[in-house]
């Protein structure tokens, strides 16, 4: 069985935070139960230890960075948009036992592999949307119904933000994990967002510990309801993002 890695002072040194021994545990867990299903279903391409630990592991967690450390112990409503393999959504479970996570992906299969995972691990905060974006952020239940929303590897940033908005309460956040950041990128954003009743909160840049690539997450909050028309129709945000 292959170990992940363990680096207490690398947690410490870039989040100021680093996992209890159970929760390092959990970890070495959830690997096992992942590298598991992606024999039948191709959850990740990401499988050594050391790549699963930065890029899915600390990377998932880094998002969430300000949780980490603060003293807030609200349980929050989180939505992961298109989870894929379950990141960011299933190591932020692990750490947040008290916040309800829904894993939101498209692609059935890896859901059903992904809840399979939570029954081994025995992970009961885990809710699973095996739906569309597009369609989940029209449903009543659904719709500004979430305090945060996670995004990585979704795609263009402004369908991001069409997408995640929608699913906001007022005063939620976004957190679009992105890898390079552009001034016009921002620009971008920055012109679109109020027609969906959204305002860039911040733009934080953190470097990964191992291979010192740069990372950029994105925080968008919600200061107004998104009006009814958003997102558009399954696709549309994808192929046509709003300019």
């Amino acid at each position: 069985m292959d170990m992940l890695p363990s680096p207490s002072d690398r947690w410490q040194s870039t989040l100021h935070w680093q996992p209890s021994d159970r929760q390092q545990q959990s970890f070495q867990l959830l690997y096992d139960a992942i590298l598991a299903a992606n024999q039948q279903v191709n959850l990740t391409r990401i499988t050594t230890p050391e790549d699963f630990w930065e890029k899915h592991l600390w990377d998932s967690l880094q998002g969430v960075a300000p949780w980490l450390t603060g003293a807030s112990t609200d349980p929050l409503k989180v939505v992961d948009v298109g989870t894929g393999g379950g990141f960011p959504g299933l190591p932020v479970a692990l750490v947040f036992p008290h916040w309800a996570i829904a894993l939101l992906d498209a692609t059935r299969k890896k859901l059903v592999a992904l809840e399979t995972v939570c029954e081994t691990l025995g992970i009961a905060n885990v809710s699973f949307l095996p739906q569309r974006a597009e369609q989940v952020a029209h449903q009543p239940i659904h719709r500004e119904a979430y305090d945060l929303a996670l995004l990585r590897a979704v795609g263009p940033v402004n369908t991001c933000a069409e997408y995640a908005l929608p699913l906001l309460t007022l005063g939620g956040q976004a957190i679009l994990y992105r890898g390079q950041w552009s001034a016009d990128e921002e620009a971008g954003l920055t012109a679109i967002l109020p027609r969906l009743g959204g305002k860039l909160l911040e733009v934080r840049s953190q470097t990964t510990p191992l291979t010192q690539g740069v990372r950029h997450n994105v925080i968008l909050t919600k200061v107004e309801r998104t009006p009814d028309k958003f997102p558009r129709l399954p696709g549309i945000p994808s192929k046509t993002p709003l300019v």
